[in-house]
């Protein structure tokens, strides 16, 4: 297990709202001695005091759970250092040290090029990791080209293009409820099951984040990555075992197996909007073109929809629809399976009989069940719903993130291959969104509708 970490980027928000909270859970749960190491950098000129107060500061926000003195353990323990992550120089100081080390890029992705090749003249010691948060890449060319610069600095396996949403308990458990139980795996393709939604829609605006959302979208920031990730585990065939290699290869089939999108389906089987002024709850929202940071220019979707085919045995005929908003007037964060109809009712029933829905819910971490039963009327149809709430998880999905990279466990990372087949399934969208073949529609902020612009 490697016992030094570099941050680079680390007075950003995901190191504030994220990584440090995870370190303190990981410290929490006995998983961090106290030889570890962690290392800090940012172009901030900042003295280590102040970092430490700024980090202490933020785990009391973001890890209120975890036991003071830990919180100051972790904060207290690390080392701060001015540095430029483009800067072979800069990174080598940082990296220096009795053994190997992962360092971590929470970094705008328009920098990772410069900072990979950096790293490459860092002399990185053996056995050290690379961490990248997504999006990896900004299109199928630049995934690429990263893939090929990562190959010269480390070897694959000790890439680690880091999604989250892989380590949330009820995602895995989409995979975990189809294997285990008998009754579902039989039932699990087209001829019964006639629409996936894998859905992600928040009340939540920029909240600060405008530097960084306002190049990416909705489309980037969430569909490319983690709602297709999701569907890689829904659609996969069941593997082998569980290990890297297995489950991994399963994943890029499902993406291979996307059927392309013409720019007749993109406009037909896609939308795209960005929210308009309005109110959630009790605030008034600002239109997002009016939002501190935003260039109204770029035209950046906040509501993105994607529906898809897959051209395989187990899953032709069935529509999958990826979809993520934010500003809107509920949170929705959910894989919703639609079964098909059954073929006949007895003459007689009173009622309609819904098709079953299995829903698992990605945040609060729920499993649901809709059913038809006989209601309190004879012969009258009426809905049942079966329900379970998911144990809390003894870490978080980031904790259980750093924790599968300091150990050297890459099954729930994303490997070179399949990060740019997934820029691959989204390059037509993006391609026909950028000439405007989908207009941009506007909702209002606090919209209920399922499509933004319904």
């Amino acid at each position: 297990m490697i016992d030094r970490l570099v941050i680079l980027g680390a007075t950003g928000d995901l190191n504030a709202r994220y990584l440090l909270p995870a370190l303190a859970a990981l410290r929490a749960g006995g998983h961090l001695g106290d030889g570890f190491e962690l290392t800090c950098a940012d172009r901030q000129g900042w003295s280590e005091e102040e970092f430490r107060g700024w980090a202490c500061a933020q785990l009391d926000r973001h890890a209120p759970q975890e036991p003071g003195e830990i919180r100051q353990a972790i904060a207290g323990s690390a080392r701060y250092r001015q540095a430029d992550a483009t800067s072979a120089a800069g990174i080598a100081s940082l990296v220096a040290g009795e053994g190997p080390v992962a360092v971590y890029l929470a970094l705008p992705p328009a920098v990772f090029p410069g900072t990979i090749t950096a790293l490459a003249g860092a002399n990185l010691p053996p056995g050290s990791r690379i961490v990248l948060e997504k999006p990896f890449g900004e299109d199928l060319d630049s995934a690429v080209e990263l893939n090929r610069l990562l190959a010269g600095v480390v070897p694959e396996q000790a890439v680690f293009r880091v999604d989250h949403f892989l380590a949330m308990t009820t995602v895995q458990n989409v995979l975990g409820s189809r294997l285990a139980n008998r009754v579902l795996e039989p039932l699990w393709n087209s001829a019964h099951i006639a629409e996936v939604e894998i859905v992600w829609n928040e009340t939540l605006t920029l909240e600060g984040r405008a530097g960084y959302y306002d190049g990416a979208g909705a489309l980037k920031d969430m569909v490319q990555n983690h709602l297709l990730q999701v569907l890689c585990l829904v659609a996969m065939e069941p593997p082998l075992s569980l290990g890297e290699r297995d489950l991994r290869d399963r994943k890029i089939d499902v993406l291979r197996s996307v059927r392309p999108l013409t720019d007749d389906d993109v406009v037909r089987r896609t939308r795209r909007a960005r929210y308009l002024a309005g109110r959630i709850g009790e605030r008034d929202v600002p239109a997002y073109a009016e939002e501190d940071g935003v260039d109204p220019r770029r035209r950046t979707e906040t509501y993105a929809e994607v529906e898809l085919e897959l051209e395989s045995w187990r899953w032709s005929g069935t529509t999958f629809r990826l979809s993520s908003g934010k500003a809107l007037g509920d949170d929705r964060k959910e894989v919703a399976v639609r079964f098909r109809p059954v073929p006949h009712l007895p003459f007689g029933h009173t009622g309609r009989a819904e098709p079953n829905v299995l829903r698992f819910g990605l945040e609060p971490e729920t499993m649901t069940l809709g059913l038809t039963g006989i209601g309190s009327g004879t012969r009258t149809l009426a809905p049942l719903t079966l329900s379970a709430r998911m144990a809390e998880s003894g870490l978080p999905a980031y904790g259980r993130l750093l924790l599968d990279i300091l150990e050297g466990n890459a099954a729930l990372s994303i490997r070179g291959d399949e990060a740019e087949e997934a820029w691959r399934v989204l390059e037509p969208v993006m391609s026909a969104w950028s000439r405007d073949l989908v207009p941009l529609e506007g909702y209002p902020a606090g919209s209920h509708a399922r499509g933004a612009g319904a």
